[in-house]
């Protein structure tokens, strides 16, 4: 029987995590310059990017992160110098003029991972998979991933309306402020990163 509840539980968990609201100034400014049908078109590929790498970890997470000997605040600082460089890319304004293999890029990374499959999301996946005894908890876990990405490609979908209202101006103002906002994230993930190192090492 489908686990309501364990639904419920993993959805709001991605969602708090990945916070699809959070990524609107940062798609904006990652996609300025773009027109309406190529921002559309990076909605989609950022989202299925986000549920291969999210699907991948749930199924192989484990074992990925064993047979290579990663472990988890190893991700979480790499994800965190990896937007670091695209935050100072926003703030300097190196990102504004994007080329068509940037395009790609953008929908991969920094927006598909480490943004939106972050180490944050790739742990709650984990650990809701080590949750799963019945077929009903397999489709709940499944439900609840497959519903975060639709709710995160709908949110990019139609924040490209959002660029009627401020313009082209407005999207450089939000891509300084989203630039920042990055940084602080990145700092964070780097920051908790040493923490749990220090911490696994006992000091």
């Amino acid at each position: 029987m489908f686990d309501s509840k364990l639904f419920g539980e993993a959805f709001i968990t991605l969602f708090v995590i990945m916070d699809p609201p959070g990524t609107v100034p940062i798609f904006l400014a990652l996609t300025s310059g773009r027109s309406k049908k190529v921002r559309r078109r990076l909605a989609i590929q950022a989202a299925v990017v986000s549920f291969a790498v999210i699907t991948c970890f749930a199924l192989f997470g484990h074992q990925i992160l064993d047979y290579l000997g990663i472990s988890v605040a190893a991700l979480e600082g790499s994800g965190g110098l990896l937007l670091l460089l695209i935050a100072l890319e926003l703030l300097t304004g190196k990102a504004d003029e994007p080329t068509e293999n940037a395009d790609v890029n953008v929908a991969m990374v920094p927006l598909g991972t480490p943004l939106l499959a972050g180490p944050g999301a790739i742990v709650a996946v984990i650990l809701y998979v080590q949750r799963i005894h019945t077929a009903g908890d397999f489709l709940a876990v499944a439900a609840a991933i497959v519903a975060i990405h639709v709710v995160i490609w709908l949110t990019m979908r139609f924040s490209v309306n959002v660029i009627r209202v401020i313009k082209e101006s407005g999207v450089i103002l939000v891509t300084r402020i989203s630039g920042l906002l990055l940084s602080a994230i990145a700092v964070q993930m780097v920051a908790d990163a040493v923490i749990a190192f220090a911490k696994g090492s006992g000091l």
